[in-house]
């Protein structure tokens, strides 16, 4: 069952409540250069990026959010640390949300200052905590960036906002630590009702992070734990919206695209099994429709996982048997099998559009 939250609005994304979890990342271009942001932008909503986040190191940063905000088609959230007059800028450029500790941005007039034009435009703010940020004097007490750490500094932050009659929140505690990170997470969604983006932070190479973000994040997801998420890899960013959707898709949380299915391989499998499911899955990633799309290799699994997909095939002996919705269509030789399999998916494809 999923963690009862409150919903807050950032732009025209839901978050929170019974809203779909939704998937996000974080440009890596330079903020300040509007041009290659923008590209980026286009390929992450391309790939099914639901709301994004731009850094916001200094003032030409924050300026250029004004004409990213003019031609980005979905959220654009400003990540902001120690300077509340960048907030302000970001804000006045029209962006939808911060990601801002209060406390780490100075005296409370400077937070009330940041709250009251939040408040005004109602923009929400993230609360971020991170292992590898947390204050000093948490640090002194606890050690070393423990769980119940990370909470606590979480918590610090939202009486800040509470106390000023601010509640349009969401938080985040992340480290690059699944357990502490799980932990943390399940600590605090038990002890307040805002909505919370969960990711690992700094979780490594396109490879290994998509390890440790699937279990992490899987670990949370089956909890009921995350109402926003982000996977961090050291890569394209494009990779995080990819891998993100298919943590929700394994979960049957959301559906994007095709779900694909295929087999090891082994000794028995006498076609090129992965060249084509590999060839297949690059083709398919973007399709829009959902389907399950099976590229199966023998005649042990094989018929009965691509008869039961939309589409599928069961290898043999340098060919395979093509299959849609349960009948066979044809046996197809090897080299024919990946675009035998792609033009039934279009045909899919229209059938859906003409349906509609």
């Amino acid at each position: 069952m999923r963690r009862v939250s409150r919903r807050i609005q950032l732009g025209n994304v839901a978050i929170g409540g019974d809203a779909p979890i939704s998937v996000q990342s974080m440009c890596s271009t330079p903020t300040s250069d509007v041009t290659a942001t923008l590209e980026q932008i286009g390929r992450l909503v391309d790939a099914g990026c639901e709301i994004v986040r731009c850094a916001v190191p200094d003032e030409a940063a924050a300026q250029a959010l004004s004409a990213i905000r003019a031609q980005c088609p979905i959220p654009l959230v400003a990540d902001i640390h120690f300077d509340y007059r960048l907030a302000l800028t970001a804000l006045q450029s029209g962006v939808d949300g911060l990601r801002l500790n209060p406390g780490n941005i100075g005296e409370r007039w400077k937070v009330e200052e940041v709250v009251k034009a939040c408040g005004e435009r109602r923009v929400p703010i993230r609360i971020g905590v991170n292992a590898g940020s947390l204050e000093k004097e948490l640090l002194q007490r606890y050690g070393h960036p423990t769980a119940e750490a990370m909470v606590e500094s979480a918590l610090g932050h939202i009486r800040i906002l509470e106390d000023l009659g601010y509640q349009d929140i969401k938080v985040s505690l992340k480290a690059s630590d699944i357990r502490r990170t799980v932990e943390a997470y399940r600590l605090l969604g038990a002890k307040v009702d805002y909505p919370l983006h969960i990711g690992i932070t700094e979780a490594g190479t396109t490879w290994a992070g998509t390890i440790k973000s699937a279990v992490g994040l899987g670990a949370l997801l089956y909890d009921g734990i995350g109402d926003t998420l982000r996977v961090s890899l050291t890569g394209d960013p494009v990779e995080e919206v990819r891998v993100g959707w298919e943590i929700l898709k394994s979960l049957q949380l959301r559906q994007r695209g095709p779900v694909f299915i295929s087999c090891p391989t082994c000794g028995r499998c006498q076609i090129d099994l992965i060249a084509v499911a590999e060839e297949v899955e690059s083709r398919l990633q973007n399709l829009p429709i959902t389907i399950t799309v099976a590229v199966m290799g023998c005649i042990v699994n094989g018929p009965g996982e691509a008869r039961e997909a939309d589409l599928g095939i069961a290898g043999g002996k340098g060919q395979g048997i093509l299959f849609r919705r349960g009948e066979v269509l044809r046996k197809v030789p090897q080299a024919e099998l990946a675009d035998a399999l792609v033009a039934e998916a279009w045909k899919l494809v229209e059938e859906a559009a003409a349906d509609h």
